[in-house]
């Protein structure tokens, strides 16, 4: 029986993961997240007029913005730099006796732990630092952002892969602008493009609009999702009100939820998979 660590997307993977940790990009994350994710905690109290560490259910509500803003930008900007090298890297790299889906594969799954290690580090020190001070109460609705923050990076390591999967040389460049754009528009511009055209329709157009806004957009998706897992029902903001009117409920939503996220990895990575095997080197 052959060793499942010496396969060819293990080597890969694991090559991919050692030279991610070493990054100064991932290093960077791990500790910005950790600052941040521990900030937050610390801060909502203060800023409501209170003092010390907030409990989980308040920091899980706190987090889920700066979640939605960071993961992605740091999937999409890693993924870019460390899946579209410079054309001598690629050269060599596709000449390996192994399969072109088996690198992409391979490479994705390293970059995926390191920016999920990141993370938990982060949401570790955070949620240390939250159950010494107030308790487990709300722990799962933490547990929760956390599955949200490593879905989110699965979402758009997959769509960093299919920008990149034909990106080599100096179309690097260009694919690390094309990710900016994507960042800028799921997390910014579609919620007010969408908003806006909701504004100016009926109430029934406009509920459908924001049921589809949610189901489109990843970022949505996991905002929404975060919010309804952490408050419940009580979740805030016109689209999970229209979506939990059109599933009746929350484990219909949650059910859309979850799909929507899980075509947001297939689709690019598919694609993504198509191009790299397409390459012309």
């Amino acid at each position: 029986m052959r060793d499942l660590g010496s396969s060819p997307l293990v080597l890969v993977a694991r090559q991919e993961l050692t030279l991610a940790l070493r990054s100064r990009w991932t290093q960077t994350f791990a500790i910005a997240f950790a600052l941040l994710a521990l900030g937050v905690a610390t801060s909502g109290y203060i800023l409501s007029g209170g003092h010390g560490v907030q409990d989980f259910a308040r920091t899980s509500a706190s987090l889920v913005q700066l979640v939605v803003l960071i993961v992605p930008l740091a999937a999409l900007v890693t993924g870019v730099l460390a899946l579209a090298p410079e054309r001598g890297t690629a050269e060599l790299l596709v000449a390996q006796p192994i399969s072109r889906r088996t690198i992409l594969g391979g490479k994705l799954i390293g970059l995926f732990a390191a920016l999920s290690g990141a993370q938990l580090i982060g949401f570790g020190i955070a949620g240390i630092a939250v159950f010494s001070t107030a308790g487990d109460e709300g722990e799962a609705g933490y547990a929760l952002l956390v599955a949200v923050a490593i879905a989110l990076t699965a979402v758009f390591l997959a769509i960093a892969a299919w920008l990149s999967a034909a990106a080599v040389g100096k179309k690097r460049t260009r694919a690390l602008a094309f990710a900016i754009l994507v960042w800028f528009a799921t997390v910014i511009l579609v919620d007010l493009v969408t908003l806006g055209i909701a504004s100016m329709l009926p109430s029934a157009l406009a509920s459908r609009l924001l049921i589809v806004s949610v189901m489109v957009n990843p970022i949505g998706a996991a905002r929404t999702g975060a919010l309804l897992g952490i408050e419940g029902t009580g979740a805030f903001g016109a689209a999970s009100l229209a979506l939990l009117r059109f599933t009746s409920g929350a484990g219909g939503a949650a059910f859309l939820l979850v799909a929507s996220l899980a075509l947001w990895v297939a689709l690019p990575l598919g694609a993504a998979m198509r191009r790299f095997a397409r390459l012309d080197l």
